[in-house]
């Protein structure tokens, strides 16, 4: 009997390693496939706002018919690192053209993200690859989507699914952030703040 009892302790184990072993490539794909849009306005302003959201459009935009052609996040970080002076011109002149003396300024790099929640998916807190468009000071409120795979328009769940799986993100995940695994989801966040915790302590 206690033979049996081991070796049920010992399978209910090595269940839960390999489980939580999924959750952890699950979190290292979150970092490393998902690329971030992540545009910040000037001020909180009315004016300040529309226009950022002005901004965000035309470089969705500019993007949108390069990262159509790829399917790999390396080659989309490729593209989007040959972009960024195009888009910072982009981002400019759509400031101008609306009557502001506030300038872009666009990076690409790591950041550290809360918990996001959209339509019909949600991203965990975490760190992850970035396309940052700062609209003068950068002192109002943020606005995020998924740059790629291309998720910055509102998609159904459906579609979300298909997008997804056209990336080859795994099941697990995609499931995860639908919020069919909400316990698994838990974790994935959980490891983000923490990651968001080491990312900021060693700035």
């Amino acid at each position: 009997m206690f033979r049996h009892i081991k070796r049920i302790t010992a399978l209910a184990c090595v269940v839960a390693l390999v489980w939580f072993g999924g959750i952890l490539a699950d979190s290292s794909r979150l970092r490393e496939d998902i690329l971030r849009l992540h545009v910040v306005a000037a001020s909180d302003s009315e004016e300040d706002q529309a226009v950022k959201l002005q901004v965000r459009d035309a470089i969705i935009g500019s993007l949108k018919d390069g990262l159509d052609q790829l399917s790999s996040p390396e080659e989309a970080y490729q593209y989007i690192q040959t972009m960024l002076p195009k888009l910072q011109e982009t981002a400019n002149r759509v400031l101008q053209q609306a009557g502001f003396a506030d300038q872009a300024t666009v990076s690409l790099g790591e950041e550290s993200f809360p918990i996001r929640y959209y339509d019909t998916f949600t991203l965990p807190s975490g760190v992850y690859q970035s396309l940052r468009i700062t609209i003068g000071e950068g002192e109002g409120h943020n606005w995020w989507c998924v740059v790629f795979p291309q998720l910055c328009v509102g998609a159904t769940s459906e579609e979300f699914t298909q997008t997804a799986s056209m990336h080859n993100l795994p099941d697990s995940l995609t499931g995860s952030l639908t919020g069919e695994y909400e316990i698994r989801f838990w974790i994935l966040d959980k490891l983000g703040q923490l990651q968001n915790f080491l990312h900021c302590s060693s700035e």
